[in-house]
This record gives structure tokens, sequence and C-alpha cells, in this order.
């Protein structure tokens, strides 16, 4: 036990000798021996400047390094703050409810509004015809320029009636009416109400007898001599076809209302008169005509503008010219389709013959219209976009008749969506683009311009791609450094030629 505690006290006077009692010298020279321990593990050891050498190879490759550096930098920041995107093909995700906007401005010059229907139908069997609501027109002649404002067709109510007079004898009341007695008796009479027909026409013969009661009776009420306020006409266009086209008459039969003093000629043969739609049987006439009669005075030859409003819903302003501009948009289901214009009428005939269905498309696009900044931002992205939205714009379809008559021009449109989607997930636009191909086709029925459209099952999704800070920051930093280094190497093999020349040199010279 005794050796034990005298081992214990010679360990501990060993420990105390060992650390000396601590006081500010030791301190400081404590700290100045780790401070010497740290600068030990130093990577980047200074050389001092005295120990080194300048040289001109040296500065000049340090000028190069450093454009170099800048270069390669001003690359890097400019593909960092470029886009990129990637393109993929993908199934269409459109829902099964979705509809597919179709914006069009379209000009017919040899197409009256009259009777100038739109229409469409698809595969899964819809059919819709003479769509007004969303659909414009407006009177233009061949020049295409506008003649007024809008035309405004407006729906028939109901079915035209006819008269039952078909088989029954009937006597001529009407005038017949030529190009060489047109502009007299239209200046003669207050109100002149016209039957514009063609013989060969259904409608105009199931017209004819009614026309001709009617118009007997009115002769023998208003008697044109005595009278002289009203008068009844009749024009056969197979006869007249340049005074029937001067009028702008299309379909069979029309029936036009002249009013003394309205009917201006001066503006390239432009015609202002009203059109008579309502029903055909002869009490229907009769009262049509004499509703016109009763605001005129009898010892006046003067027009007076009628208060009697129960006519408007049958009778409309006729169109000013021969030409139609048609502009709107129609909503279609995502299926193979047809966009159908044409001259359409349930009691009318058409002569497929002087049917000219030339046009011009001023626009013809797909999907919800596109502002400019939003196109402009997507072109940012993709600068090719756009260029087949709306590919058919300014297209001129044009029959001179030199290919024949009974033309139906066709256009086949296939059509394939684009989504555009930016950082975030957030969608851009949606657009749709086409191609497209027209013919002409000779119709045995009423000549059409038809836009046959069918959507791809498969869409083109373009996705912009986001870029890493960190990303760039690292090649910034790997600039840097590999030309530090590349220079640095090119330095020392320059110099180190340099020297060895020289030695090379200063041997052969001793």
């Amino acid at each position: 036990m005794l050796l034990h505690l005298l081992l214990l006290h010679h360990l501990l006077l060993e420990f105390v000798l060992a650390f000396p009692t601590i006081n500010p010298e030791s301190v400081h020279r404590g700290a100045m021996i780790s401070s010497r321990n740290i600068k030990s593990i130093d990577f980047y050891r200074k050389i001092p400047r005295d120990l080194t050498e300048a040289s001109i190879s040296g500065a000049g490759l340090s000028i190069v390094a450093a454009l170099a550096m800048m270069f390669l930098f001003g690359m890097e920041l400019s593909n960092y703050l470029s886009v990129s995107t990637s393109t993929s093909v993908i199934v269409d995700k459109s829902s099964d409810g979705d509809f597919l906007r179709i914006d069009f401005n379209i000009s017919f010059p040899a197409l009256s509004c009259e009777f100038a229907s739109v229409d469409v139908s698809d595969v899964l069997g819809t059919n819709r015809l003479n769509i007004t609501k969303t659909v414009r027109k407006f009177s233009i002649d061949r020049n295409m320029k506008s003649t007024g404002s809008e035309f405004h067709s407006g729906p028939v109510a109901h079915a035209i009636k006819h008269g039952d007079e078909a088989d029954e004898e009937y006597a001529e009341g009407s005038v017949p009416l030529t190009s060489h007695n047109f502009e007299r008796v239209s200046h003669q009479y207050p109100i002149l109400v016209v039957n514009f027909f063609a013989p060969w026409c259904y409608w105009s013969n199931r017209l004819k007898p009614s026309w001709e009661k009617a118009a007997k009776i009115i002769r023998e009420r208003y008697d044109p001599e005595i009278d002289g306020r009203i008068l009844s006409g009749k024009v056969d266009c197979t006869e007249e076809p340049d005074l029937c086209r001067r009028n702008h008459v299309q379909g069979y039969p029309s029936v036009r209302i002249f009013r003394k003093g309205s009917d201006v000629r001066e503006d390239h043969g432009h015609h202002e008169h009203e059109s008579y739609y309502g029903d055909r049987d002869t009490e229907s006439l009769v009262k049509m005509m004499e509703q016109l009669v009763v605001p005129i005075p009898l010892e006046s030859e003067k027009h007076v503008s009628s208060t009697d409003n129960s006519t408007d819903k049958i009778k409309r302003p006729a169109p000013s010219s021969g030409g139609c501009r048609i502009e709107g948009f129609v909503r279609v289901k995502k299926v193979p389709g047809s966009l159908i214009i044409s001259a359409r009428s349930g009691a009318h005939s058409f002569d497929t013959s002087e049917m000219n269905m030339s046009h011009v498309i001023s626009h013809l696009s797909f999907g919800r219209k596109i502002s400019p900044r939003v196109m402009t931002d997507a072109k940012r992205l993709i600068p090719y976009l756009g260029g087949s939205h709306d590919r058919l714009n300014g297209r001129a379809f044009i029959n001179h008749r030199d290919i024949g008559a009974n033309v139906t021009i066709e256009h086949y449109l296939q059509i394939v969506k684009t989504e555009v989607i930016t950082r975030g997930s957030h969608k851009l636009l949606e657009e749709y683009e086409y191609t497209a191909h027209s013919s002409l086709v000779h119709s045995l029925y009423v000549p059409v311009t038809k836009f046959h459209f069918e959507l791809s099952p498969m869409q083109v999704l373009i996705t912009e791609n986001s870029k890493s800070f960190s990303h760039f920051i690292t090649n910034v930093c790997a600039i840097i450094g590999g030309v530090f280094t590349v220079a640095g190497i090119l330095d020392s093999i320059l110099y180190n030629t340099v020297r060895l020349m020289k030695k090379v040199e200063l041997g052969k010279n001793i």
C-alpha cells in the first residue's frame, strides 16, 4: 500500500513540472505556435515579389487570357439568359365537350348577301344551316369595296305560304318590263312592285297565278291611269339577264319594291329598294301592296314615308350590290367536319350556270384569338410559331369561267394543336396551325365553297426549360480556372523554350 502511494506522488510531481505556471508570454508564444500550424495547410502560398520575374510573353498571355475569360463569360451569360425549349408530340388532351372556334372573313364578289348562307356539318350528324347569330354580312362590289352598312337578312319566321290557283285560269294582271321601259316606269309610279322570275323555276311557276291575280285586283282598285300610285310588273330573267343582273337578282322568284325617288343608279348601278319575303298567296300579296299605297296621297306622286310597320318583318332592304363579305365565327365539335358557304333559300331557285363562288380569304383561323402581345411573347420562345396559324390569309380563288360553270371550290384543312408551356407549368398559349390544299370540282347542284377540316389526334407540346443558377456559377468558375491554368501552362512552355534556346545559343558562342 505504501508503495502505491509513493508511485502516485511521483506521477503528480512530473505532471506539474510539465505544465509550468501560465503567464502572458507563454500565452503569446502559444498563439504564435497555433498560427504557424494553420499556415502549414495553405494551398495558395505566396512567393515574395522579389523572387518573381516578369516577362513580355507572360504579359501578352495574361492579356489574351483576360480577354478569353471575358469572352467566354459573356457567352455563358448569354446562354444562361437565353430561353431554350423542348418539343414533344403527345396525344391531344382535349376533353369530349370542348369546341373549336373558327374565325373567318371571306369576300364573294358574285354572291348576293340576300341568299348567302353559312352552314356547318360534321361526321357526328350535326347539321346547322344558315347561321346568323355570330355571322355578319356586308354588300360589296366586284372590286371588294363595301357599298353600305351591314346587310341584315333575318330568318323567315315560318314556311312561305303559296296559293292554290295553279290549276285555275287567270288573266295577266302585271305589266311586262324590259330594259327599254324599266327606267321610265320606275320613275313614273311612286310604288313599283316587280316579280323577277324564270320560266324554268318551280317556285316562280307556283307564284305566277297568285301574282297575276293579285296584280289584277290591285289594277282594278288602283287604276294606273286614274290613281297612278302603284303598278305591278314582272321581268323574265331568261330574256332580260342584264336587267336582272343590274338589280342583283340571283334567286327566283325575287319580288322587289321600288319607291319613286329612292332608286339610285349613279353609283355603279347601286339600288336602294326592298325585297319582299312574305307569303305568296293572293291575299297576302294584295295586303302587302295595299299597305304600300295607303300612306301615299292620291293627289301627290311624291313619296311619303309609311307609318305602318305591319310589313316590316316581310320586307327588308334589297342588296345594294351583287357581292358579299361574310365575317364572324362559328363553334364546331373537334371532329372532322365542313364549313360551307353557299346560296340557300327554301323558296327560291338558282341558275347554277350563273353562280360563281369565287372568293378572297381575308382571314381564316382556328381556336381562340391570340393577342399580339401574347404572340410576341410566344415568338420569343419559338420564332417559327404562328407561321401557319392563318395560312390562307390573303389568298384569292377566282373562277374566270375558263373552266366552265357549276364549279365548287373546296379546301382541305388538316389542323394540329400546339400548346406552349412556360416555367412553372403555366400555359402561355394554345393555337391551332393547319395545312391547306384547294381544288375546283364541277358540281351537279348549286355550287358552294366548302372548307373540310380534320383535327389531328396528336398535339405538339412546347415546354420552356428552366436553368439552374448554380450550374451557371459552376461554369463561370470552370471558365476562369481553366483559362488561367491553360495560360499558365502555355506561359511556362514558352518561357522554358526561350531559356533553352538562349542556353543553346550561349553554348555555341562559347
